[in-house]
């Protein structure tokens, strides 16, 4: 008897010889995983002649319950590579920001100003817009799991010459590399929860994974306050060190290849040795002799999908707008709530809790996102513009919490009601991202991790310019109308999700790369 195919908890060993003799249970097996009835009685001379490339037999997925296919495995272990990708995303965007709070020691000690000092944000940031271009189609053409774990080692390497350089010219260009090395788990990890969850699934998963990016750089002020307040500023980044190499470890442990081309290719390849039949073949296996054409191709779809897509330009252009203001307030936040209010370094911090608690308000919010679309699906069927009703909300609440904040920020009035208006912020920001991310997902499932990628790419390009301006802005304008300025940046841009909402589907169909149906 041929022992069973593994099992979804040994994904990590799909592709070793299983024990047993190729038997008729063998054959009805594949049978079933391929849908190609098998003749058990073909000869050797007979094998060999149809083992052309006109017989080729394409390997693929009986369905979402097939032991080979990532969607197979146990909903436990599936929240675990959630989680620790959400994990990644948090510690590197986190390491972003907490960078501002070692203004204060870092710039006597290397003799530097705090707009040079900030030339170190905005290339971390420039860093993470330049590495999804190579990281997140390169993961489309070798698989998640490599690009992982390389990019994840380079991030620690990088990480270390911020914590023992000794000029600032080190710093900024460590902090490039850092940022580069980390920006997998930006770009591809929407692409592995499109992996492992089916697409009714993917509402609660998608808005962890697409919290946590955001939630990085509000958290960076929180925790560096009260490392730099207490303790030398190179703790900062020793602290960082430690969290990464843990995640590293669950990496290493924890986190399968998902990448479904990838893992096809690993059943066929299991099936050919269990077999002896070479006909049988993963769709990647027969091209794979496209080699560098098909690298080159992957490096340029985030371009094509930025450039030929009218609803992925919008869409990017609009998250960079949102992102490059979330950056702009690590420069404004010091500067208000120390002027007006006498805050300390760690109480500056603080103020960055109410971001943080609007976009957790946001995330606990899937559920009731899960049951909107519920109700859609009953007028019609799946539509990936039924992803976007909550970047339609919150593209209102941007706005109404950018006034908010904008015009409660007076010494006269107390601190919390600036603080409640960033946390309307925050929600919003966090719904408009959730939508757009969950929505470019859903409407270009093969192409997933470069539409993720040409959206972080525009992100970071725009928002590692707004730090170098923001003081000098507030400055100029003062506090009121710099943030409204803001306001009415992203009032502008809010029809975008409802437009895409309502004319998606007749734009998909003109595209080349979106799914039709």
């Amino acid at each position: 008897m041929v022992s069973q195919p593994p099992s979804p908890a040994s994904v990590g060993n799909l592709d070793k010889p299983l024990n047993g003799s190729r038997s008729n249970s063998l054959h009805s097996y594949n049978e079933h995983i391929t849908g190609v009835k098998q003749d058990n009685t073909l000869s050797d001379v007979e094998k060999t002649a149809c083992s052309t490339e006109s017989d080729i037999i394409e390997v693929s997925f009986s369905g979402d319950d097939d032991p080979m296919c990532p969607r197979s495995m146990p909903l436990l272990r599936k929240w675990a590579i959630v989680i620790i990708i959400c994990m990644g995303s948090l510690c590197m965007t986190c390491t972003s920001s907490i960078y501002t709070t070692t203004y204060a020691q870092m710039a006597p000690e290397f003799h530097t100003t705090q707009f040079i000092s900030t030339i170190g944000l905005s290339s971390y940031v420039l860093g993470i817009a330049s590495g999804p271009i190579l990281t997140s189609p390169l993961s489309e053409h070798y698989g998640r799991r490599p690009i992982y774990l390389l990019s994840w080692t380079l991030f620690i390497i990088w990480t270390i010459p911020s914590a023992v350089g000794r000029n600032i010219e080190t710093l900024i260009i460590s902090r490039f590399f850092n940022g580069f090395a980390g920006t997998t788990f930006l770009s591809v990890a929407g692409g592995t929860a499109g992996d492992i969850f089916a697409r009714g699934e993917l509402q609660a998963p998608m808005a962890m994974v697409s919290s946590a990016p955001f939630v990085g750089p509000s958290l960076g002020p929180v925790i560096g306050g009260f490392i730099n307040y207490h303790v030398h500023w190179r703790w900062t980044y020793y602290v960082m060190i430690i969290w990464a190499v843990g995640i590293w470890v669950g990496i290493v442990v924890a986190a399968p290849e998902t990448y479904h081309p990838v893992r096809l290719r690993e059943k066929a390849r299991w099936m050919r040795e269990q077999t002896g039949d070479e006909r049988y073949r993963a769709p990647m296996e027969m091209v794979a002799h496209k080699g560098r054409r098909g690298v080159a191709m992957s490096l340029l779809r985030p371009f094509q999908l930025l450039f030929l897509e009218p609803m992925v330009l919008c869409l990017d252009i609009y998250s960079a707008v949102l992102l490059g203001i979330l950056y702009l307030f690590f420069g404004a936040f010091p500067l208000i709530f120390r002027t007006n209010y006498g805050m300390s370094l760690w109480q500056v911090g603080l103020t960055f809790l109410g971001i943080i608690a609007g976009m957790l308000v946001a995330s606990a919010s899937s559920p009731l996102w899960s049951r909107v679309r519920e109700r859609l699906l009953l007028k019609s069927e799946s539509e990936p513009e039924y992803r976007l009703p909550p970047a339609i909300l919150g593209g209102v609440m941007i706005p109404v919490g950018l006034f908010w904040f904008a015009w409660t920020t007076y010494e006269s009035i107390h601190w919390i009601v600036p603080i409640l208006g960033s946390a309307v912020y925050g929600c919003g920001m966090l719904l408009v991202f959730t939508g757009i991310f969950t929505f470019l997902v859903d409407a270009y499932p093969q192409y997933a991790a470069s539409a993720m990628a040409s959206n972080s790419f525009a992100r970071a390009a725009l928002a590692a310019a707004f730090p170098l301006f923001g003081i000098q802005m507030y400055e100029a304008l003062g506090y009121q109308w710099a943030s409204s300025l803001l306001a009415f940046l992203t009032l502008a841009m809010m029809p975008f999700p409802w437009l895409f909402f309502k004319y998606g589907k007749v734009l998909r169909q003109k595209s080349r790369f979106a799914v039709n149906s």
